[in-house]
């Protein structure tokens, strides 16, 4: 880190535990004749906000993109309708917006502020991407200590979404964070931990962004230890036996640190193009493809192999057709039988899945809106689909007898993606909404902040 961050990162830690000495103890209010002079709306007569997967545009009435903590608190003291929050906006069903509602987008909201490499800590404002991040704490050998598979999302994102995190026994993001600061609709903030107004902490993580808006987090961190990869061929209804005996308990490096930014991915788009579009491209993928991505044991630093970019994908969406994903989660002894029922319901709907990834995670009784309430493996659907009536409707078809065979098997369903579930389903799987739409119902009595989720399955 050269000496002109050092300062300006200096200076904002000093600024901000003065800030934070000020919020200790609770809710700390401010009147709006106190705030600096209201600022410019970003759009006063409508902007369209939508996914990446673009199936779900919708027209919010203003816009703000903040970039202190004061400017959230200012909006929401001045601003009286719906209030939403948008962060990379790769949820995939509505989950950052709602009509005529004031959006907040977060992207440009993403300071490092504070920072002790001694006790691998980390404070910063939630729009910062996991990117942005790493290139702080590379310099110091540290890493991410739970994230997803790809570093472009915001903080604020996957603590909403409680993302499942990608390392084996450590679960979902929020088994990372040490404490949080929110915003919420009364325009107070709040400092939230496991042992400060806990109550908002566990049911903030995993809200997706119904009880107010999360503005820092504090995290811990892990060491960049070096990784290898490597690659087994195992009978499906072998491999829970296999996880537990060569995957839990358990040379040749790259040389580089971090996947630089902007790279170019061409041929990683031509290929997965191929894959998903031609004829054939199944079996190529099988012969060709994943051999030759998987030859060799590369041995790489954490942080490299947790800075991939979304853009080596290739596009998402072209306004025809999208990529998109699902999720499920069953008991480790159910995995073999939820295989067995998601490929004939696969095959019978055609479905045209480019990829079913397996993770594991242990039970989660941490957020409220937990998904996994002992040892689960989630099964990742990445599939391609169009956009038609037809087609979104068929989506939801299979998509509801994905979760049927999850529920039926004692597990559950991922909240980012289309809303394609009952509310029968949804309360299944998730039994302690019922908890949580009554806590929302006292931090936020006039249900200001919504989103396509919350307007379909909060039915007060």
């Amino acid at each position: 880190m050269n000496n002109n961050i050092q300062s300006e990162l200096a200076s904002d830690v000093r600024h901000n535990r003065r800030r934070r000495k000020l919020l200790q103890g609770g809710m700390a209010g401010v009147a709006v004749g106190a705030l600096q002079p209201w600022l410019s709306w970003a759009a006063s007569s409508g902007v369209l906000v939508d996914d990446v997967t673009l199936l779900n545009p919708i027209w919010v009435n203003r816009l703000l993109t903040p970039r202190t903590t004061d400017e959230i608190r200012q909006a929401l003291t001045t601003w009286t309708g719906p209030v939403c929050i948008g962060g990379g906006r790769y949820s995939m069903g509505g989950q950052i917006a709602t009509e005529h509602s004031l959006h907040l987008d977060m992207r440009q909201f993403n300071r490092v502020i504070d920072y002790s490499p001694r006790d691998k800590i980390v404070r910063v404002q939630s729009g910062i991407r996991w990117r942005d991040l790493q290139s702080v704490i590379d310099a110091h050998d540290l890493s991410v200590k739970i994230m997803q598979s790809y570093a472009n999302f915001t903080v604020g994102g996957a603590l909403s979404v409680n993302a499942h995190g990608r390392y084996v026994g450590a679960g979902p993001v929020i088994n990372s964070v040490r404490a949080l600061q929110m915003v919420l609709a009364d325009g107070s903030v709040v400092e939230a931990s496991r042992n400060t107004n806990a109550d908002l902490f566990h049911a903030s993580i995993g809200g997706y962004g119904a009880l107010g808006v999360i503005t820092e987090v504090e995290l811990d961190l892990s060491s960049n230890v070096a990784m290898e990869r490597q690659v087994r061929h195992v009978p499906v209804a072998d491999y829970p036996k296999f996880f537990d005996d060569q995957v839990r308990g358990n040379a040749r490096a790259v040389s580089d640190r971090l996947v630089p930014p902007g790279e170019s991915y061409k041929f990683n788009q031509a290929v997965m193009w191929g894959v998903a579009n031609l004829p054939g491209g199944e079996s190529f993928r099988k012969s060709v493809v994943d051999p030759l991505r998987y030859h060799s044991s590369p041995v790489v630093r954490r942080n490299y192999e947790a800075s991939l970019d979304v853009a080596s994908l290739g596009p998402i969406a072209n306004g025809n057709s999208t990529y998109a994903l699902q999720e499920y989660f069953v008991p480790k002894a159910q995995f073999h039988a939820f295989v067995q029922r998601m490929a004939v319901i696969l095959r019978m709907h055609r479905t045209h899945a480019i990829n079913v990834s397996v993770r594991h995670s242990p039970a989660d009784h941490a957020s409220w809106l937990g998904w996994a309430r002992e040892d689960v493996f989630s099964f990742v659907i990445y599939y391609w689909q169009g956009v038609s009536t037809a087609d979104r409707d068929e989506v939801g078809t299979w998509t509801r007898k994905l979760i049927d065979a999850a529920l039926s098997l004692r597990g559950s369903y991922y909240l980012p993606y289309q809303l394609h579930a009952t509310h029968e389903q949804f309360a299944r799987a998730y039994p302690n909404a019922p908890r949580f739409f009554a806590f929302k119902a006292q931090v936020d009595p006039s249900n200001r902040f919504r989103n396509k989720l919350w307007d379909k399955y909060n039915l007060r």
